[in-house]
């Protein structure tokens, strides 16, 4: 009966240490997703920011000597990302794949123009800077005009400073929610041994002594829980990598390891504070107090 008994604490126990760590897995999980979004914010910004083009619509005498010379001033531009040439034929094509029609067919002619699409780094992309790079190649002898969306440069500005604002008191307010959640795990896994807290207690050992194996188990506890969201986040980043290698998640190793290093020691310190908190509190308890 007794052995039985011990089979059923043991069963117990188990169960509770590994609901201890799948709770502090996930928590760090997430705030680990977090702390890779707000480190990545602004390169996600710069992606989107960079696909933003101002396109120069060449006149029709200009001659491929011209155009080219032009492409390769615009090249040595410090606000220059890169740039592509476009003939009108190639302007043509695009058209009609996609719309599905040949203009040329009823028109007998084609009446686009050569082009050279500019792409600008992120920290040109503002409604002032792009102004300012339209109105230096308005004048452009070559150029007979220059286009590009300003609703969609207004739009990418205001949204990405909210956008980041949001992220930054978002992870914030996840973070309070992640330490209140690993406390309460290791509250819990506590109480259920305040009873021999206690009984250590009145036969003289001391508050050292008691807290001692609990703290120690607690901070094992974090790290297991720890590893396990590191591999977790490691499988999500590389997967995401994958489908999204333009963002080059993988290529700034010092980030990811400061993240992950980040995770794995707030997994120790959450769980030591709480666990030396926890025995603590049931220390300083009366008896008979440790009934409610």
């Amino acid at each position: 009966m007794s052995k039985s008994f011990e089979k059923y604490q043991k069963r117990r126990l188990r169960s509770s240490y590994l609901s201890v760590i799948i709770s502090i897995s996930l928590v760090l999980f997430l705030l680990g997703i977090l702390g890779l979004l707000v480190l990545n914010t602004q390169k996600v910004s710069n992606y989107f920011k960079e696909k933003a083009a101002i396109t120069l619509f060449i006149k029709n005498d200009v001659k491929k000597d011209g155009i080219l010379n032009l492409q390769v001033s615009i090249d040595e531009e410090p606000f220059t990302k890169s740039t592509k040439f476009i003939s009108k034929e190639e302007a043509a094509e695009i058209y009609k794949n996609e719309n599905g029609e040949d203009f040329m067919e009823f028109l007998g002619y084609n009446p686009l123009q050569n082009a050279i699409d500019v792409y600008v780094k992120a920290d040109y992309v503002t409604p002032e800077k792009m102004l300012e790079i339209e109105k230096k190649y308005k004048g452009n002898h070559f150029v007979s005009e220059v286009s590009y969306d300003k609703p969609l440069i207004d739009l990418l500005t205001k949204n990405v400073k909210k956008i980041s604002l949001f992220i930054l008191l978002f992870s914030s307010l996840a973070t309070l929610i992640v330490v209140v959640l690993i406390n309460s795990s290791i509250r819990l896994s506590v109480y259920s041994k305040r009873f021999t807290i206690k009984t250590m207690q009145m036969v003289g050992a001391t508050k050292r002594f008691i807290r001692k194996p609990f703290v120690w188990r607690s901070v094992k506890l974090g790290m297991i829980g720890a590893v396990l969201a590191i591999v977790e986040l490691a499988a999500v980043i590389f997967y995401a990598n994958n489908y999204f290698p333009e963002f080059g998640l993988i290529d700034n190793r010092i980030e990811l390891a400061a993240v992950f290093g980040g995770i794995f020691l707030i997994g120790i310190l959450i769980t030591w504070f709480s666990t030396f908190f926890a025995t603590q509190r049931f220390l300083n308890l009366r008896t008979d107090e440790l009934y409610f």
